[in-house]
């Protein structure tokens, strides 16, 4: 997010999950329902800031394939998706686990948990694929910016 800003021009607005959950999505469980709720709530908010010529990083769990679509049409209304598959497998996030809601999944203490008990649906198609596994952040980071470069979103 900070390389975004530093290359300037654009107005850049990250949207965490949790913390939009936390201010938009108080009042929402867990449920298929609620899920698609919340990513459809950060949707809209992330198609405003591309509809005023802003960037907008999305950063929560969308486990849903239908709500993606449904996200990547109300953006592409202004601007333009980016799909970003970060992908890791199940064990590797229980690995990287600091909340311990891996092991509470597991106990059967949280219920439609995504990758244990609730389904992840991978993205077929997305417009760039980061393996986290074998690749430190930085890394990450930099393949992110240099697929925007060559989709003509950013200037190198």
């Amino acid at each position: 997010m900070v390389k975004l800003m530093e290359m300037g021009g654009r107005p850049v607005t990250l949207l965490d999950g949790d913390v939009v959950r936390k201010h938009l999505s108080s009042e929402l469980g867990f449920s298929k329902e609620h899920r698609d709720i919340n990513i459809r709530r950060i949707g809209y908010v992330a198609s405003e800031i591309t509809k005023n010529g802003g960037i907008a990083i999305c950063a929560p769990i969308a486990p849903y394939t239908a709500t993606r679509r449904a996200v990547r049409e109300m953006i592409e209304a202004y601007g333009a998706f980016v799909e970003v598959h970060v992908a890791t497998s199940i064990e590797e996030c229980e690995r990287r686990d600091r909340k311990g809601l891996y092991k509470q999944a597991r106990a059967g203490k949280i219920k439609e948990f995504t990758g244990i008990s609730d389904p992840y649906e991978e993205p077929l198609n997305p417009e760039l694929r980061v393996d986290t596994e074998n690749v430190d952040v930085d890394n990450c980071a930099h393949q992110v910016i240099l697929k925007l470069e060559s989709m003509g979103l950013i200037k190198a």
